[in-house]
């Protein structure tokens, strides 16, 4: 958006009034919509209310000075940046779809029911989704795949899906937040100027005692919690399962797939788009009677039906008819169609935040906590807040990581703070708390996929939960708190852009940490492809 911003006499800055009233207005919004639908409220009213948020946001805007043009402009171009988002949403809900059909989810349950119990089956999700999550490099891909079939297979034994969905979040992002082929671990370091695996070895101090805690947690809440009488026995349930499917490892070739692709470093919508045509593969050729089945197209040729029913199952999804309703409601659904109404929050997330930006509401908000924060503690809590801030109020994950890294790079130079610990801190907030938000297009990705509110599933991602808390504690103590030396905290400080209201940002002129991935040299957002 800032590749719009131009200065003018017509533009009056913005007031700190200017930049809260929207907010205020959208957190009044929110909360009404919950209070009348609760956890129902994703379903639609939370996107009247964010949409609502960006009128109102705009309105404000236009007083001080920008056009109607303008800001569509600007609100267009935030869509865009979600647009990467958005196909990944519609493709994963055709994936799910199709592995409902060929029986590559069926296949994980029928084994995992074999191999996992109740009493760990919280603590084994958040270990096998960190080990995915570290080996892909995507909380993404791994909540689409290992996490839809563990929240199955919590299900048939009677624990939690609530809790399940939660494990699974906090095991798929620190995994995510850990992995060298992460996105969002490649661009914070690359922000800021700092290393890769110097970035790495930073937040080892405090991701590892947080999956630790998450752990602990999950443990107790295994051996304490009630185990419900599930909707069928265990061994009915296999029972179903080999009935209605081949059952074989040949079903998991689409997961195999998916993970090596995701290894090799191909683009999320091709992988996701590969696994899902692999699965409908699968379908023909092992589950051809199921297929045929759900196309029901009796006067139509084999090949055709077969071509009707994969089709279908990508569009609009599969419907389980198996005859036994707790299967059939388990792998029944997914569909692009499916996605529908998180793509529409991720629209009106999307509005608001570039508004926000666009009117230069977000960095008038940042300001008055700059001129209040004296210790290296207080600026890293500010980054903390900002990134959470930026998560709630912008919708977006990628957002809350490179706002702040580029609104702080030049304070924490300013105060010896190596910019480590800028990246650190924004990795700590702005990557882990993203899924915690209904109306975040990670939020929403996660609620869509798993099948589970985001609202339900909050008070168990252990992982995303303590992980800022502890990242606050290590600022205001100092505990691994990078400095620079002496020579490497000068910066020349030039203008690089000026911003609605004549307010000045400037860019810093200094010596990277590390050589081989120097900082980008104006506080210009990249255009980064949204692909979790």
């Amino acid at each position: 958006m800032t590749d719009q911003i131009k200065t003018s006499t017509r533009i009056k800055p913005p007031t700190l009034w200017d930049a809260l009233f929207p907010m205020l207005c959208l957190v009044g919004l929110i909360g009404l919509s919950v209070f009348l639908y609760g956890v129902d409220s994703t379903a639609g009213p939370l996107q009247v209310a964010l949409i609502m948020g960006a009128v109102i946001a705009a309105l404000v805007a236009r007083k001080n000075g920008h056009t109607w043009d303008e800001l569509a402009r600007a609100i267009v171009e935030g869509i865009s940046l979600a647009m990467t988002a958005i196909f990944i949403l519609l493709m994963v809900g055709a994936l799910i779809g199709v592995w409902n059909m060929s029986g590559t989810i069926a296949t994980i349950v029928y084994y995992g029911l074999q191999i996992l119990n109740a009493t760990w089956f919280y603590v084994a999700t958040a270990i096998i989704t960190a080990l995915v999550g570290l080996a892909t490099g995507s909380s993404w891909t791994t909540a689409a795949t290992l996490g839809v079939a563990l929240v199955g297979i919590s299900k048939v034994l009677g624990v939690s899906p609530e809790i399940t969905a939660g494990a699974v979040i906090s095991g798929a992002y620190c995994g995510d937040k850990m992995s060298p082929l992460s996105e969002t671990t490649i661009l914070a370091p690359q922000l800021v100027g700092s290393n890769l695996y110097l970035h790495i070895r930073s937040m080892m101090w405090s991701t590892i005692p947080s999956l630790g805690i998450a752990l602990l947690v999950f443990a107790y809440l295994g051996l304490n919690g009630t185990v419900a009488a599930p909707p069928i026995d265990k061994d009915a349930a296999l029972a179903t399962l080999a009935s209605a499917y081949h059952i074989s490892l040949w079903n998991l070739l689409p997961v195999a797939v998916l993970l090596l692709l995701s290894l090799r470093r191909y683009p999320a919508f091709l992988t996701i788009l590969a696994g899902a045509l692999t699965g409908a593969l699968v379908a023909v050729v092992a589950q051809t009677d199921v297929v045929l089945a759900f196309a029901n197209a009796p006067e139509q040729s084999t090949p055709v039906a077969l071509l009707k029913g994969v089709w279908s199952a990508m569009a609009t999804g599969f419907t389980s008819t198996t005859g036994v309703a707790p299967i059939d409601k388990l792998f029944s659904g997914g569909g692009m169609s499916s996605m529908l109404s998180t793509v529409w929050l991720v629209l009106g997330a999307m509005s608001f935040g570039a508004v926000m930006e666009y009117a230069g509401f977000t960095e008038r908000l940042v300001r008055p906590i700059l001129a209040r924060t004296k210790s290296a503690g207080g600026l890293i809590a500010s980054v903390i807040g900002t990134a959470i801030g930026l998560n709630i109020f912008a919708g977006d994950q990628y957002i809350a990581i490179i706002l702040p890294a580029r609104m702080y790079q030049i304070e924490f130079r300013k105060r010896n703070l190596h910019p480590e610990t800028l990246a650190t801190a924004v990795e700590n907030s702005g990557t882990v708390t993203s899924p915690l938000v209904p109306w975040n297009s990670c939020g929403a990705y996660m609620t869509a996929t798993l099948g589970v509110s985001t609202f339900l599933y909050f008070p168990y991602c252990i992982f995303n939960l303590v992980n800022p808390i502890l990242a606050l504690i290590y600022g205001f103590t100092g505990f691994k708190v990078m400095r620079l030396e002496p020579q490497k905290a000068d910066a020349t400080l030039t203008p690089a852009l000026a911003v609605p209201g004549g307010t000045e940002v400037f860019a810093a002129s200094v010596t990277p940490a590390e050589p081989e991935d120097p900082p980008p040299t104006v506080f210009e957002a990249p255009r980064v492809p949204v692909s979790k």
